[in-house]
């Protein structure tokens, strides 16, 4: 009898299997996402140092005074420019993008692009 893997298992293991590949430097640092069922966060992460640069997300105060009559992916899009516009103020403008086993899609596709209008280049 074959065994079924749960959604959350499967994205753990895609998880594991893009952390392998992807890794942030002091040069290039690492642009992590998580995606929850009502929140999404996004990390710029210097693995090399182990600091987080710079980080946005939909708890925060200012991206709440936006929320209203908005979609989930128009505020994964305002969390992304608002990370980026944080990174590129500390002088971080190339990133390697960490989906962290989350399909490239919807919100996680938004938030990149939110990122890439405020000046990251990934």
């Amino acid at each position: 009898m074959a065994k079924t893997t749960s959604g959350l298992n499967q994205r753990k293991r895609r998880h594991i299997r893009v952390r392998k590949k992807v890794a942030g430097t002091s040069d290039r640092p690492r642009l992590s996402v998580f995606r929850s069922a009502n929140h999404i966060y996004a990390q710029v992460i210097d693995d090399d140092n182990g600091n987080t640069i710079a980080s946005a997300s939909t708890v925060e105060a200012d991206i709440n005074q936006q929320k209203d009559g908005k979609t989930k992916v128009e505020i994964a899009a305002i969390v992304g420019k608002l990370a980026g516009e944080r990174a590129t103020e500390k002088g971080v403008n190339k990133v390697v993008f960490d989906r962290a086993g989350f399909k490239y899609h919807g919100r996680v596709k938004a938030l990149a692009e939110g990122a890439r209008k405020a000046g990251l280049d990934f």
